[in-house]
């Protein structure tokens, strides 16, 4: 964001070429889009590049803009910052759409000042925390922020003005386009302003012509629009009137005219000497200073801060403020002197190679991904997700409004688009297989039908999804009911079991139950064969389920000990003092596999097996507690392999929803509370209190966001991370339900306990 071409200013052109330059670099590998300040209500017609458009002193603008990025799912963000350009006191309208954003945040600095205004400093610093990084054009900018305004050095990064990539020529291969054979060519450009000193170039002209008639001074830039709008071409006429005074029409010329970037390279081209004649020390940055410069350009400048450090090294000559003597002498001397003015050209043209816009787009690019990184180690709590975390004590009811709006006649449909289903993406046996785990679930609560209808439409999905060949189930299904493979994972047969087993244990019908157990049936032969943990893990919660209902099942209870056998096995064979874990890295679900073997251990029973899963799931629960006491789940950005750093990003649902499922297991196991209080916990990661403080559950739609990234939470509200939300809520809703009924069977007389239990 910044102002943009057309805009006539030196920052519109900076992000223009910006902008452009990194879209080159990120080729099709990328986007990059930007959004543009207008300071005129009409606005400008801006290239296909803006997308978005504010009022620069309309405040409700910034906000707007805020929900546009991350509506559009920018991955980070490049500000152009210049008081100026922004409305409020000082620019501070800007905060409030800083204060929006969740994602990483670039701020170049075209202005650091070393005295400023109370408010001036205020959105400074206010800006140096809502930002990742800073980015500054020179060294002393650098300095000014670190001793002037204390902000940590990290937290700055230099990288230099951009400028074209031109090659060193000769100045008399472009002078017959400007009428300019055979003359000395000194040139100035940029929008006209009093502030630049023109007229003590032209002061100095009358000596330059003594020596070298031939000479000629060009002035190249529009007068700046502001400037236009309040006193029109006062201070152009000035000059021209001067220019007439001195008799000098022969050797000024005035280009009123903001020209395109081709033929600003072909004016800077032609010139013998470029002249920077500025007023006063107090600026940081030029453009037009390191596009001569970086042109290979014989440059006399006064001694303002930022054509110190470039010229420096005999990259350029200095003269003092308000000095036409000082600068006609200087020009004299490098038109008498070619060895030097060469020498000076050279100097300067090798040192910005550096500053090309290519190299400057791939630096921005490289501080951008590694915020990224930074950002998944080490996420930064945003103000505005601090300000919106509500520490309700009572939990949501149960909301299954998004689960309807995602289920069609076939099934659930996979994903969304934010909160509407995306029907490109089709449907899976996992989440079908889990959304019977639901209704289940739901029943068992409400004790109702409000959810038989779903229940229905997901069973009739795992049996057309039935291979009768193969004994497993299909997975994939495109919109069009077109199945897209012939055999689906371990891990979907896995779920699809744990859905069969629940509805045959809690069916809303006898017809319902019998097409689970056929279904269950079907396939729990082909278990013994599955490879993979969480597969067995998944189907351990099945049997168990089905085993509630028919207990007597001989073949189930023998599957259910081959699959415990061969999950305790991986324990054995993994497990040290410090990685208690079944596999050398944690993927994904880590919670079910230590749920699974808590249960087989409690019912099959083996008390070592039990205890080996109590251990693991207090380990598990110990590496994925934050220092503030809430849960940080093992991301799916490079999981968390032994020995090495756990993954901090992107954290998904499913590990929360099955961290509810084994701690309250753990809790029917031992009745010790602190299993409880821990499945709470992770109950309350959905609302906010997780590495973010970002609710991921939203109230409006009753869906679950897909993730917390390190921007926030992915706001896409997928079947799998709505159905694990539900599945959290319920689980633990019955868990506390069944523990009030505990405890009052402990304060009752004996007799009454027995009556209890027979109804319970």
């Amino acid at each position: 964001m910044g102002t943009y071409v057309p805009r006539r200013c030196g920052i519109a052109t900076f992000t223009s070429d910006l902008a452009e330059a990194i879209a080159r670099e990120l080729g099709n590998k990328g986007e990059i889009f930007a959004l543009a300040l207008d300071d005129i209500p009409q606005g400008y017609r801006y290239p296909d590049r803006v997308r978005f458009q504010l009022r620069a002193n309309y405040q409700p603008d910034y906000r707007l803009a805020a929900d546009f990025v991350m509506g559009n799912q920018a991955n980070a963000f490049i500000l152009q910052h210049e008081y100026g350009i922004f409305g409020g006191p000082a620019g501070s309208h800007v905060l409030r759409f800083l204060r929006e954003l969740r994602i990483p945040v670039i701020t170049t600095l075209h202005t650091v000042l070393q005295e400023p205004t109370a408010d001036q400093r205020r959105v400074l610093e206010e800006l140096a925390q809502l930002c990742d990084r800073l980015v500054v054009m020179s060294l002393r900018a650098r300095q000014m922020l670190l001793d002037i305004y204390r902000i940590p050095a990290e937290r700055v990064a230099l990288i230099p003005h951009g400028i074209p990539d031109v090659p060193f020529v000769d100045p008399n291969f472009y002078k017959d386009q400007f009428k300019a054979e055979g003359r000395r060519v000194i040139l100035t450009f940029g929008l006209l302003s009093p502030n630049k000193g023109i007229e003590y170039m032209i002061e100095a002209m009358p000596e330059i012509a003594k020596v070298f008639p031939d000479v000629v001074y060009i002035v190249l830039g529009a007068t700046h629009p502001h400037l236009v709008r309040q006193f029109g071409e006062a201070y152009r006429s000035s000059l021209q009137r001067r220019v007439a005074d001195l008799g000098l029409q022969e050797n000024v010329r005035f280009r009123n005219q903001f020209v395109e970037l081709d033929e600003l390279c072909e004016y800077i081209g032609a010139a013998d000497v470029y002249v920077t004649p500025y007023l006063h020390e107090a600026q940081i940055t030029s453009g037009t200073l390191a596009y001569a410069v970086g042109a290979g350009k014989a440059v006399v400048s006064t001694p303002y801060w930022h054509a110190q450090e470039l010229l420096a090294d005999g990259r350029g000559v200095l003269v003092p403020f308000k000095d036409s003597k000082a600068l006609s002498d200087a020009v004299i001397r490098l038109f008498q002197n070619d060895t030097e003015r060469h020498q000076t050209r050279k100097r300067a043209y090798t040192y910005c190679r550096e500053m090309v816009w290519k190299q400057v787009a791939r630096e921005y690019l490289l501080l951008g991904q590694s915020l990224l990184h930074e950002r998944a180690r080490q996420p930064r709590l945003l103000a505005h997700n601090r300000r919106r975390i509500a520490r309700a004590e009572e939990l949501p009811e149960v909301d299954i409004r998004h689960l309807r709006t995602m289920t069609d006649a076939t099934g659930i449909l996979q994903h969304c688009l934010y909160s509407t289903p995306d029907r490109r993406q089709g449907y899976s046996l996992d989440d079908n297989g889990r959304g019977l785990v639901v209704c289940a679930l739901h029943r068992q609560l409400y004790d109702s039908d409000e959810v038989d209808d779903l229940a229905g439409i997901y069973l009739a999905y795992l049996s057309h999804a039935y291979n009768e060949k193969m004994n497993r189930f299909r997975n994939f299904m495109s919109y069009s009911r077109q199945w897209l493979d012939a055999v689906g994972s371990e891990d979907s047969q896995g779920k699809a079991l744990w859905g069969l087993g629940m509805t045959a244990a809690h069916a809303p019908n006898e017809n319902s139950r019998m097409m689970a157990v056929q279904l269950f049936q079907g396939v729990i032969g082909s278990a013994e064969q599955f490879e993979y943990p969480r597969a067995w893990a998944y189907s351990l919660l099945g049997i168990h389920a089905y085993l509630e209902y028919f207990s007597g099942d001989a073949r189930v209870r023998r599957v259910r000990q081959v699959l415990a056998e061969k999950l305790f096995d991986l324990f054995r064979r993994n497990v040290s003092a410090d990685w208690q874990w079944c596999e050398p890295t944690m993927t994904y679900s880590n919670a079910t596999v230590v749920h699974a073997l808590i249960l087989a251990g409690t019912w099959i029973p083996d008390g070592e097996m039990r205890d080996q899963g109590l251990r693991s799931l207090q380990w598990l629960c110990d590496v994925q507690s934050s220092d503030r006491g809430h849960f940080s789940f093992v991301g799916n950005q490079g999981w968390f392999s032994r020995g090495k750093e756990k993954a901090a990003f992107d954290q998904q649902p499913i590990e929360a929803s099955q961290m509810v499922l084994a701690c309250a297991e753990a809790y029917r196991a031992t009745r010790e509370e602190q299993w409880l209080a821990k499945a709470r916990l992770a109950v309350e990661w959905f609302l906010g209190r997780n590495d973010l403080d970002a609710p991921l559950y939203d109230f409006r739609t009753g869906g679950c966001c897909d993730g917390l990234t390190p921007e926030g939470p992915n706001h896409n509200q997928g079947a799998e991370s709505t159905l694990a939300w539900l599945i959290a809520l319920l689980s633990f809703l019955i868990q506390v339900g069944r523990q009030t009924l505990d405890l009052k069977q402990d304060e009752e007389p004996a007799g009454c306990a027995e009556e209890q239990a027979s109804t319970r």
